[in-house]
């Protein structure tokens, strides 16, 4: 049947799907456009099968708050190009899902994925009509929950980094500007953990077996090694934990981030933090790209 380059048109703007593809679904179903949709999206869900094995090391984080303040979710989601994880599209889509993740109370990716998104959609529909239009394997890779008196969110490098900080004392502009530094310190000083008692048993017996390996090698006695070791588990903590790291905003570089924090209000402290860097602990595929285009000449 005959299709109006109008109707094309407009099926077009409604899916991003290409121009042939929106012809052949028009002529599938008698023109007929909201069955046309479907008919991509079916299309569109095959595809998205086929991509799904491909590694997506790229893509942004997105944070966002609540309303009040007090609650707040930080999500990955992981594409296989940097190209398509700079368009504003994309970024969008990303923000989208972390405000679905805020409203659903969803407590893990598969929950998230199918909870419902209006229109008779998933999140997980989202998805998969993204892996369509933009033709590469997305996923959302993970995301967390964050409460408390309150929030600070930082973004860092476009989306590569994403921080969430919560804190409790008073919800004041004061203490929302001191969090948002301190969450940029996340972002640049990768700390472990909050307070030395968070830091994981098997990460601290490792750094101490370093360390002694470390010492014994100088050859000094038993009592002095052992203090050299205990030194070196000190300056770990310092480095290591979020509060007793010196304030990267302090110009004497004196002030560890606890006391820059109570300086700002005395009931202000830093309860927890959640750093996602995009593609950390990925195998990324490494291509010949000249070998991929002897390929396909051949």
């Amino acid at each position: 049947m005959s299709v109006s380059a109008a109707v094309v048109k407009e099926l077009r703007d409604k899916t991003g799907a290409g121009m042939m593809d929106c012809k052949k679904a028009l002529a599938e179903t008698n023109g007929d456009l909201e069955k046309a949709i479907d008919f991509l999206r079916q299309k569109g869900l095959a595809a998205a099968a086929k991509k799904a094995d491909r590694v997506a090391a790229e893509g942004v984080a997105a944070v966002v708050l609540s309303d009040a303040g007090t609650e707040g979710v930080v999500l990955e989601l992981n594409c296989e190009t940097d190209f398509v994880a700079k368009t504003d599209e994309y970024r969008q889509i990303a923000e989208t899902l972390a405000k679905k993740a805020l409203e659903s109370k969803a407590a893990s990716v598969d929950a998230l994925l199918n909870t419902a998104a209006g229109d008779g959609k998933t999140v997980g529909d989202i998805v998969k009509e993204a892996v369509a239009k933009m033709g590469e394997n997305i996923q959302v890779r993970r995301f967390e929950r964050a409460t408390g008196d309150v929030l600070a969110a930082y973004i860092h490098g476009g989306g590569k980094i994403g921080v969430l900080v919560s804190g409790k004392g008073p919800a004041t502009d004061a203490a929302r500007n001191a969090l948002k530094d301190v969450a940029m310190q996340v972002a640049a000083a990768r700390p472990l953990a909050v307070v030395r008692e968070d830091i994981a048993q098997d990460v601290l017996i490792r750094e101490k077996e370093i360390f002694s390996a470390q010492a014994a090698e100088s050859g000094k006695p038993a009592n002095i090694i052992e203090k050299m070791v205990e030194g070196r588990i000190q300056k770990f903590y310092a480095e290591s934990c979020l509060v007793e790291q010196v304030y990267i905003k302090d110009p004497a570089g004196k002030q560890t981030v606890a006391a820059y924090l109570k300086s700002v209000d005395a009931g202000l402290a830093v309860t927890g933090f959640t750093r996602f860097e995009v593609g950390e602990g990925i195998q990324k595929k490494e291509t010949d790209f000249a070998a991929e285009v002897q390929a396909q000449l051949a």
